[in-house]
């Protein structure tokens, strides 16, 4: 079994794990994440496409949001239909704020490239996941990993 050290360990390597993980980096805590799927599975998954306003700025504080800024679609509004009438919902004129379109699987790309290009540890295709002593001083993650068991 090999056994590695960390401040934090993530389950999961979709947007709030990769987010999470880059953020504690940030701020010096070392974390490593751990993920069932191949990095290739989480990459091109497809899923949602739309980023709410809150969602854009905390990539844009964080430092990740080059392509976004570059590829993102900005979407001021929506038109709602009823009974054959269109009724638009001015966004940025309600709220002040707008959406962009930009797939959720590009923002994993993104935060899996920052992480990788800052020495971050990504782990992809784990099983068989487990936490132990988690209310503890001494929390523990087994997983495997090649064939092989770790212990985080």
């Amino acid at each position: 079994m090999a056994r590695f050290e960390t401040q934090v360990g993530i389950v999961g390597a979709g947007p709030a794990g990769l987010m999470l993980s880059h953020l504690l980096h940030l701020k010096g805590v070392d974390s490593i994440v751990l993920e069932a799927k191949s990095r290739a599975h989480c990459e091109e998954r497809l899923r949602a496409g739309v980023l709410e306003h809150t969602s854009v700025q905390m990539l844009r504080e964080a430092g990740v949001a080059e392509r976004l800024e570059r590829e993102g679609l900005r979407h001021e509004g929506i038109e709602l239909g009823l009974n054959g009438v269109r009724h638009r919902i001015p966004f940025v004129e309600l709220t002040g704020k707008c959406v962009t379109v930009y797939g959720q699987q590009e923002v994993v790309k993104d935060l899996i490239a920052r992480r990788l290009s800052d020495g971050g540890d990504l782990r992809f295709e784990c099983g068989n996941v487990s936490l132990e002593g988690i209310a503890t001083e001494r929390p523990r993650i087994h997983a495997d990993r090649n064939g092989e068991a770790d212990e985080i």
